[in-house]
Protein backbone atom coordinates (compact mmCIF):
# COMPACT_ATOMS: atom_id res chain seq x y z
CA UNK A 1 0.00 0.00 0.00
CA UNK A 2 1.08 3.43 -0.80
CA UNK A 3 0.62 6.57 1.67
CA UNK A 4 -0.40 10.30 0.44
CA UNK A 5 -0.35 13.48 2.56
CA UNK A 6 0.62 16.44 0.10
CA UNK A 7 -1.91 18.37 -1.13
CA UNK A 8 -1.01 17.30 -5.21
CA UNK A 9 -0.86 13.56 -4.45
CA UNK A 10 -4.19 13.61 -2.35
CA UNK A 11 -5.63 15.87 -5.13
CA UNK A 12 -4.73 12.82 -8.12
CA UNK A 13 -5.19 9.81 -5.87
CA UNK A 14 -4.87 7.04 -8.69
CA UNK A 15 -6.21 9.37 -11.86
CA UNK A 16 -4.35 8.07 -14.81
CA UNK A 17 -3.79 4.70 -13.63
CA UNK A 18 -5.28 1.62 -15.99
CA UNK A 19 -5.45 -0.57 -13.21
CA UNK A 20 -4.13 -1.66 -10.01
CA UNK A 21 -2.74 -4.44 -9.13
CA UNK A 22 -4.37 -7.31 -6.19
CA UNK A 23 -2.80 -6.17 -2.85
CA UNK A 24 -2.33 -2.74 -3.33
CA UNK A 25 -3.64 0.45 -2.74
CA UNK A 26 -3.66 4.04 -2.10
CA UNK A 27 -4.01 5.19 1.65
CA UNK A 28 -5.19 8.93 1.16
CA UNK A 29 -4.60 11.28 4.69
CA UNK A 30 -6.48 13.06 5.89
CA UNK A 31 -9.26 12.66 3.68
CA UNK A 32 -13.35 12.28 4.33
CA UNK A 33 -14.69 12.09 0.63
CA UNK A 34 -13.16 11.42 -2.72
CA UNK A 35 -14.41 11.66 -5.84
CA UNK A 36 -13.36 9.40 -8.95
CA UNK A 37 -13.74 12.24 -12.03
CA UNK A 38 -11.10 11.16 -14.87
CA UNK A 39 -10.71 7.32 -13.09
CA UNK A 40 -10.31 4.24 -15.19
CA UNK A 41 -11.80 1.58 -13.05
CA UNK A 42 -14.05 1.31 -10.45
CA UNK A 43 -12.80 1.60 -6.96
CA UNK A 44 -13.55 0.06 -3.28
CA UNK A 45 -13.06 2.82 -0.72
CA UNK A 46 -12.78 2.54 3.31
CA UNK A 47 -13.18 5.27 4.99
CA UNK A 48 -11.34 5.06 8.41
CA UNK A 49 -10.95 7.08 11.54
CA UNK A 50 -7.77 8.92 12.64
CA UNK A 51 -6.36 5.92 14.34
CA UNK A 52 -7.30 3.30 11.61
CA UNK A 53 -10.59 1.88 12.68
CA UNK A 54 -12.88 1.07 9.55
CA UNK A 55 -16.13 3.44 9.70
CA UNK A 56 -17.94 2.34 6.49
CA UNK A 57 -16.88 0.92 3.01
CA UNK A 58 -18.38 1.60 -0.21
CA UNK A 59 -17.79 -0.98 -2.97
CA UNK A 60 -17.50 -0.55 -6.59
CA UNK A 61 -17.71 2.74 -6.72
CA UNK A 62 -17.70 3.71 -10.85
CA UNK A 63 -15.69 6.86 -12.60
CA UNK A 64 -17.20 9.66 -12.79
CA UNK A 65 -18.39 10.47 -9.72
CA UNK A 66 -18.55 14.09 -8.05
CA UNK A 67 -18.34 13.19 -4.32
CA UNK A 68 -18.30 9.87 -2.07
CA UNK A 69 -18.51 11.43 1.49
CA UNK A 70 -17.03 9.32 4.66
CA UNK A 71 -19.11 10.92 7.45
CA UNK A 72 -18.40 13.82 9.34
CA UNK A 73 -15.44 11.19 11.41
CA UNK A 74 -13.55 9.99 8.10
CA UNK A 75 -9.97 11.14 8.13
CA UNK A 76 -8.48 8.64 6.13
CA UNK A 77 -9.41 6.88 2.98
CA UNK A 78 -8.09 3.75 1.55
CA UNK A 79 -8.61 3.35 -2.36
CA UNK A 80 -8.56 -0.18 -4.12
CA UNK A 81 -9.57 -1.60 -7.61
CA UNK A 82 -13.19 -2.79 -6.90
CA UNK A 83 -13.73 -6.44 -5.88
CA UNK A 84 -10.23 -7.12 -4.33
CA UNK A 85 -11.27 -6.46 -0.46
CA UNK A 86 -13.98 -8.31 1.42
CA UNK A 87 -15.68 -5.09 2.83
CA UNK A 88 -18.24 -6.70 4.89
CA UNK A 89 -14.86 -8.13 6.70
CA UNK A 90 -13.60 -4.69 7.85
CA UNK A 91 -16.83 -2.88 9.24
CA UNK A 92 -15.21 -2.08 12.81
CA UNK A 93 -11.92 -3.66 12.29
CA UNK A 94 -8.88 -1.41 12.93
CA UNK A 95 -6.22 -1.05 9.77
CA UNK A 96 -2.42 -0.50 10.01
CA UNK A 97 -0.44 1.05 7.58
CA UNK A 98 2.41 -0.61 6.11
CA UNK A 99 4.11 0.83 3.04
CA UNK A 100 4.60 -1.66 -0.11
CA UNK A 101 8.39 -1.15 -1.21
CA UNK A 102 7.35 -0.09 -4.70
CA UNK A 103 3.92 0.70 -5.78
CA UNK A 104 4.09 2.69 -9.08
CA UNK A 105 7.88 4.10 -9.26
CA UNK A 106 5.76 7.40 -8.14
CA UNK A 107 8.11 10.11 -6.31
CA UNK A 108 7.57 11.55 -2.93
CA UNK A 109 5.42 13.96 -4.73
CA UNK A 110 3.17 11.71 -7.00
CA UNK A 111 5.46 12.74 -9.84
CA UNK A 112 7.25 10.12 -11.51
CA UNK A 113 11.01 10.05 -10.88
CA UNK A 114 10.64 12.86 -8.29
CA UNK A 115 13.88 14.34 -6.84
CA UNK A 116 12.87 13.82 -3.74
CA UNK A 117 11.99 10.73 -3.57
CA UNK A 118 15.70 9.87 -4.89
CA UNK A 119 17.39 11.95 -2.48
CA UNK A 120 19.32 9.82 0.48
CA UNK A 121 20.52 11.09 3.73
CA UNK A 122 23.07 9.80 4.70
CA UNK A 123 23.15 7.54 7.75
CA UNK A 124 25.21 8.44 10.95
CA UNK A 125 27.01 6.20 12.64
Amino acid sequence: MSRTTFLWERMAGLLGRRALPAGQGLLITPCGAVHTVGMRFALDLVFLDGVGRVLCCVAGVPPGRFMVWGGRHARQTLEVQAGWLDLAALNGARLDWRPASSLSGLGARGRPGSRRARRRRPSRP
